[in-house]
């Protein structure tokens, strides 16, 4: 793949999360414009550009993230994309909710670091700076970034 055509490929990604914005917060949900979590919007994304094989991870509770300590949802997003500390546009950011990683975004800037993300407490998807949002910028939701790009990192 050459640096153009990843490019491309990672505008469209934003482009694609961008459209979801001001859809309502729905558990489980997958609907533009009806419903959607962070989970789904992230799958309805890769998958709908067809950039990740079709894949399903529900049914899952709207809790589960508080009583388990199986990181799910990481082993979701790793199993599609290797792990970077440099993200950039296109690429995931996890933050970790409860005993395990279970809230995700896409990023669309890296510095500083805009994300577009379903949010519960927003209840819909918006675009934000995520050095403004007081829940994500504690200290033990330190995010970690995937990207389904091949890097320069060892």
């Amino acid at each position: 793949m050459t640096a153009a055509s990843e490019g491309v490929l990672r505008a469209r990604v934003v482009a694609e999360a961008r459209r979801w914005i001001g859809t309502p917060y729905r558990s489980c949900a997958d609907v533009l414009g009806a419903g959607v979590d962070c989970g789904m919007l992230i799958v309805r994304v890769f998958v709908d550009l067809g950039l990740v094989e079709p894949f399903d991870p529900r049914p899952y509770a709207e809790d589960w993230h508080l009583h388990r300590s199986e990181e799910r949802y990481l082993g979701f997003v790793a199993a599609r994309c290797r792990e970077t500390s440099a993200p950039k546009a296109g690429d995931v950011a996890v933050f970790r909710y409860g005993r395990c990683y279970s809230h995700g975004a896409i990023v669309t800037g890296a510095a500083p670091l805009v994300v577009v993300h379903a949010f519960q407490p927003a209840a819909l998807v918006y675009e934000e700076v995520v050095a403004g949002n007081a829940e994500l910028c504690r200290p033990q939701r330190r995010p970690r970034f995937f990207s389904l790009w091949p890097g320069d990192e060892t």
